[in-house]
């Protein structure tokens, strides 16, 4: 790299101006709004197909869910409660990337001059804390989202009119933080494996002397999807407790109103494979849709400079 034409970079690459650019945290957010929408997009049919196996009282499959979604409710119904999502995880995506950035940048700031990559723990770090902090957005969000991808009703006959009939509802029974303790246990270690996975296989395409920005659309769209899947590996059975807490009677929940009543009223009405409910469909999943989110992100931040 030329040191009389510097080029813009990403954070990690060999060159860190994080005091420079006072526009920094805002092309951060920017970034992982599109990789959250891009997420979203290739994601919810997936998403939906989890869900609905998940919360289902009866046992079934992928193949069933979808034929009757696509008998019943149409094609369309893969997309149900999509503007939640589509703002919400933006949102959502954004703040973690966002985090997660700062986070690297303090560390950068920390660790001695002329280190250009930080280390796995501090990687993961970065991770936990950004998708700790995520938490609080997300659980309201999900909880949206999953009670409108849940709900069988149309029309008249729908209990849930839209999004912001939902969330009068869940606030006016104070319910519309409900999952909040468990999606913060996936969250924060989920995030911290999620980019301690990305940013170590960027990390090594550095050290053999790859700048961030040269690295070619394709390493990035393996690097997200490899991310994405550790990710669901490590927190999926968590994520199955936050479903079934966030789908049960608002008023008298039959599994309980915590992590561990509802783990262990889980285990004892259906066994072990409960927490393993729809993990077909999100390992599908996890791949297209987090390779979406880090090439749109890493994509966006080059061309915001």
């Amino acid at each position: 790299m030329s040191e009389e034409f510097p080029t813009p970079q990403l954070i990690d690459d060999l060159e860190i101006r994080p005091d420079h650019d006072k526009t920094r945290v805002a092309k951060d957010l920017l970034a992982g709004t599109a990789g959250g929408i891009a997420q979203v997009l290739v994601g919810q049919p997936f998403d939906t197909t989890k869900v609905r196996i998940q919360t289902s009282t009866t046992p079934t499959t992928a193949k069933e869910v979808v034929g009757n979604l696509l008998k019943k409710e149409g094609p369309l119904a893969f997309y149900k409660g999509t503007l939640t999502p589509l703002i919400g995880v933006g949102a959502c995506v954004s703040f973690q990337f966002g985090v997660n950035e700062a986070m690297k940048r303090y560390f950068h700031h920390k660790n001695p001059k002329g280190v250009h990559t930080l280390t796995l723990p501090q990687y993961y770090a970065c991770g936990f804390i950004g998708g700790l902090s995520n938490s609080f957005l997300a659980s309201p969000i999900e909880h949206v989202r999953i009670r409108l991808q849940t709900q069988t009703g149309s029309g008249t006959s729908a209990v849930y009119k839209g999004p912001w009939d939902l969330i009068k509802k869940l606030k006016a029974k104070g319910a519309l933080m409900r999952g909040l303790g468990t999606t913060a246990i996936r969250e924060s270690h989920g995030c911290g494996i999620y980019f301690l996975t990305y940013e170590a296989l960027i990390a090594h395409q550095i050290h053999k002397g790859v700048p961030r920005k040269e690295i070619p659309a394709w390493k990035l769209c393996t690097y997200g999807a490899i991310s994405g899947t550790s990710l669901w590996l490590m927190v999926f059975p968590m994520d199955v407790i936050k479903s079934v807490m966030q789908t049960d009677n608002l008023d008298n929940p039959k599994f309980g109103r915590n992590t561990v009543a509802v783990a262990r009223n889980m285990y004892k009405e259906y066994g072990i494979k409960s927490f393993f409910k729809g993990f077909g469909p999100i390992m599908v999943r996890a791949a297209p849709a987090n390779a979406a989110t880090f090439a749109t992100f890493e994509m966006t931040m080059r061309l915001l400079g």
